[in-house]
């Protein structure tokens, strides 16, 4: 298990240093921030809807490595998914960072590498920031989302 711990890790550092779909969008339709104020976390994400569809997705933002990775990997689960699979695979994915054995891995791919995040409750907030800030741009909700 030490094995996939290490190769989980490595990916959070990977998109830490390299996050995929990081920017802005010039015409977005949703846009919504989030503040992690315990961490310093803070993520802007920019949506582009084609229909029900998200045709593109961006965030920018500052934060700890674990914020910055799941955003990144977040932007590549959701990108080019129906709006109801893109919000089933949030539940998924809070399901797994917040509950004893919660969660299908298999099922949420490489954002399986969250799932030690769970031991470690001020780091749920770090994980799950970015998905609630998409949750608020999504339903054209909230403008900023807090984890506070």
């Amino acid at each position: 298990m030490n094995e996939l711990s290490d190769l989980y890790q490595e990916m959070i550092l990977d998109h830490n240093r390299s996050p995929l779909n990081y920017g802005t969008l010039s015409d977005p339709d949703h846009v919504s921030h989030g503040d992690n104020p315990l961490c310093g976390d803070k993520v802007a994400l920019f949506l582009k809807m084609d229909g029900v569809v998200i045709e593109d997705i961006r965030f920018q933002g500052v934060g700890c490595a674990i914020s910055t990775a799941s955003a990144s990997l977040m932007t590549e689960s959701v990108k080019g998914k129906p709006r109801e699979e893109a919000l089933r695979t949030m539940e998924k994915f809070h399901s797994m960072v917040t509950e004893e054995g919660g969660g299908d891995f298999e099922e949420l791919g490489k954002l399986a590498a969250f799932s030690g995040v769970r031991d470690y409750p001020v780091r749920v907030k770090c994980a799950t920031l970015v998905w609630h800030t998409f949750r608020a741009a999504i339903d054209g909700g909230a403008n900023t989302v807090s984890t506070e």
